[in-house]
């Protein structure tokens, strides 16, 4: 019987024409909204009313997708209005999930994204959300606000997917089709729908995953994972500082090993790995279990802006009656990315702040109104670091454009230090972390 359910469905599905509205378009929603709208009509979804236009004109202020890519995807639609989105049939929701001052999961932009496709749902409609929770949120917290909003029932007037959100921002090579894509849905005929749905976009494949749990649960242990093994490399490399060890050399011949893990140090930020263990930890926690490793790594992690602080200050023997003169090369999360969200080079640029120094910043890929706007710090040119003579260089992110610079040439003297965190300078002279 559930296989000829199946079966059935599977015909209704392929003939049914599908009307896709991407709500949040960020990171996440535009590539999605992109590459749907290549193939079935699509509706994009944003109450961001700046970004809906600024997209509409084909800037896309993430450096995500392309004018051209933009303007290729000839079936998709952008607005700021609800009822713009509210004939469609698939709902796919892709808002931000961040951490509130406590380090506790924060749910009100997804939730309130909720309630408002709750207020238009219809019969037969799937809801699939991309935003990374912790296991049993999608139905948890989520599904009871969809239900209240369109007075439907749950699995059966309407119905859920998950599929978590891979995107690596900055990345021109593993772009959204190019990763595969872990698929879910609330019962098993809606979870091949989803999969089909997510298959035509996606070359690389999909895994359809056993439940929506599953998957959840699946997308938060990548980050945590990750995190977990940064702290390690970060630990490592505060000890062979300790002994005047490179680090990066000590990597690169532990490397050889072929099982041997390619991970770097470095300050941990952005809305994933600085983020989403949180996650985790809290719904463990809510089962009465305190996590060991996972909250090391955290501390581990947020502790190095302090530590990289210390570093410097202790260099400059600050404070001292003269001003040193700083200058910090990238200000973004990670490289070649514009996102400065939960960036950890502010905390660092806040340390040195309050020691009296002079501070300048340059990032090649960041806003420099959004910078000023949310961090109070402005932004210098190339063509000003070239007027200027410096006591320290923190190279803090490895954009592209600063692999080549001849740093030598902005310090003030020889004893000057080049403190670089990411290892893309191969001089021995240069201090790294």
């Amino acid at each position: 019987m559930l296989i000829k359910t199946i079966k059935n469905s599977i015909t209704v599905d392929k003939n049914m024409r599908k009307k896709i509205g991407i709500v949040g378009l960020g990171y996440v929603g535009v590539p999605l909204a992109v590459e749907f709208g290549k193939k079935f009509i699509t509706v994009g979804y944003d109450t961001n009313t700046n970004r809906v236009n600024e997209l509409k004109k084909g800037i896309d202020s993430t450096g995500e997708v392309s004018k051209r890519n933009l303007q290729s995807s000839i079936k998709l639609s952008l607005t700021s209005e609800l009822d713009s989105i509210k004939n469609c049939n698939y709902y796919i929701i892709a808002v931000p999930t961040p951490i509130d001052k406590n380090k506790k999961p924060d749910l009100k932009i997804l939730l309130k994204a909720t309630k408002s496709i709750g207020s238009i749902l219809k019969k037969g409609d799937i809801v699939i959300y991309e935003s990374t929770v912790y296991p049993g949120c999608t139905e948890d917290d989520c599904v009871p606000i969809l239900e209240k909003e369109s007075g439907l029932k749950f699995n059966k007037d309407f119905f859920c997917g998950y599929s978590p959100e891979r995107i690596n921002p900055g990345d021109k090579k593993r772009t959204l089709t190019k990763i595969m894509k872990i698929t879910s849905g609330s019962n098993l005929e809606v979870a091949k729908k989803v999969d089909r749905l997510y298959s035509s976009i996606i070359s690389a494949g999909t895994f359809l995953a056993n439940s929506i749990r599953v998957a959840e649960a699946a997308k938060v242990i990548e980050n945590c994972q990750r995190d977990i093994n940064i702290a390690f490399i970060n630990e490592l490399s505060i000890i062979f500082d300790k002994m005047n060890l490179d680090t990066k050399e000590v990597l690169e011949a532990a490397g050889t090993k072929w099982n041997f893990l390619n991970f770097t140090p470095g300050l941990v930020g952005g809305h994933c790995i600085g983020v989403d263990p949180h996650y985790l930890i809290h719904k463990a926690e809510q089962l009465g279990y305190k996590s060991s490793i996972m909250s090391a790594g955290r501390k581990l992690n947020e502790s190095l802006v302090d530590y990289i602080s210390r570093n410097i200050l202790d260099f400059l023997k600050q404070p001292s009656s003269e001003k040193s003169n700083i200058l910090i090369l990238g200000v973004t999360f990670k490289e070649n990315c514009p996102d400065t969200r939960n960036s950890k080079v502010f905390g660092v640029y806040n340390n040195l702040k309050k020691n009296g120094l002079n501070i300048d910043a340059y990032d090649p890929f960041a806003s420099k109104e959004e910078v000023l706007k949310h961090y109070g710090l402005g932004l210098i040119d190339y063509d000003e670091i070239k007027k200027n003579f410096y006591d320290c260089i923190l190279v803090a992110v490895g954009h592209e454009q600063f692999i080549n610079l001849d740093l030598n040439q902005f310090t003030k003297t020889k004893q000057s230090l080049i403190y670089d965190l990411k290892g893309i300078y191969n001089n021995k002279e240069f201090r790294r972390l």
